[in-house]
C-alpha cells in the first residue's frame, strides 16, 4: 500500500465466512466493539455488511490504528468510528458499554493475560444476552489438531513463548467464570472456529 493501510491476505479468505456466522449473532442495533482490529480490513467489511450497526475498532498498536482509519476513509463508511487505543489485557478500557464484541485471531497471538483481560472487559461492557465472538484456531479435547495448526502453534511459540493455540475448554471455563454461556462453535475454513459466548 502507498498509504497507511496494512493488508493481510487471510482477511479476504475468511471475511465472508465470518459474516455468514455473524448474521445470526449480531444484534439489530447498537455499537459493536472489535478488539485487536489489526489492519482494519475486517471491520470495514463488517460495516459494509451490517450498515445499521455502528462499529468501534480498536488496537493497542499505533500503526494498526492508522491503517484502520485509512481503510475506513477509503471505504467512505459513516458507521466505522475512529479506532481506540485498547489493550485487551488492561484493567480499564476506553469505553463503558457495547452491544457485541468481536475478537478475531488475537488470543493465540498474545499472552494468556490478553484472553483473561478480554473476558473481564467483555463481562463489564456487555449486557445480558449480548454476544462475544471469537475466531481463530483452537485445540479441542477429543479432536485431533490439524497438522497445519500444529505447525502454526510451533511457529507461534518460537516467536514468543507466551503465544500459541489455546484449549477451547480452558477458554470456555474462563468465560463461564465471567458470566458467559457455554460456547456455540461453528467449523470454519482452514481449520479455524467461530466461537460465540453469550452474556448471561
Amino acid at each position: 500500500m502507498t498509504d497507511n493501510r496494512l493488508h493481510y491476505p487471510a482477511t479476504a479468505r475468511n471475511r465472508d465466512a465470518i459474516v455468514a456466522v455473524l448474521r445470526d449473532v449480531l444484534p439489530a442495533s447498537g455499537v459493536v466493539l472489535e478488539v485487536a482490529s489489526g489492519s482494519g480490513e475486517h471491520v470495514v467489511h463488517f460495516a459494509q455488511a451490517f450498515p445499521v450497526l455502528a462499529f468501534q475498532p480498536s488496537d493497542p498498536e499505533e500503526a494498526a490504528r492508522q491503517s484502520i482509519a485509512a481503510w475506513a476513509r477509503q471505504a467512505g463508511l459513516a458507521n466505522v468510528r475512529l479506532p481506540l487505543a485498547l489493550d485487551a489485557a488492561a484493567d480499564k478500557w476506553p469505553l463503558s458499554s457495547a452491544a457485541a464484541i468481536l475478537c478475531i485471531n488475537m488470543i493465540h497471538i498474545a499472552p494468556w493475560r490478553a484472553t483473561q483481560g478480554l473476558l473481564r472487559g467483555a463481562a463489564r461492557l456487555l449486557p445480558a444476552g449480548a454476544p462475544l465472538y471469537l475466531y481463530g484456531p483452537f485445540r479441542r479435547a477429543g479432536v485431533v489438531t490439524a497438522p497445519s495448526n500444529e505447525a502454526f502453534d510451533a511457529s507461534l511459540k518460537a516467536r514468543h513463548p507466551e503465544w500459541g493455540l489455546r484449549d477451547l475448554e480452558v477458554v470456555a471455563a474462563l468465560a463461564r467464570d465471567h458470566g458467559f454461556s457455554a460456547p456455540a462453535v461453528t467449523e470454519m475454513p482452514a481449520n479455524n472456529l467461530s466461537v460465540v459466548f453469550w452474556r448471561t
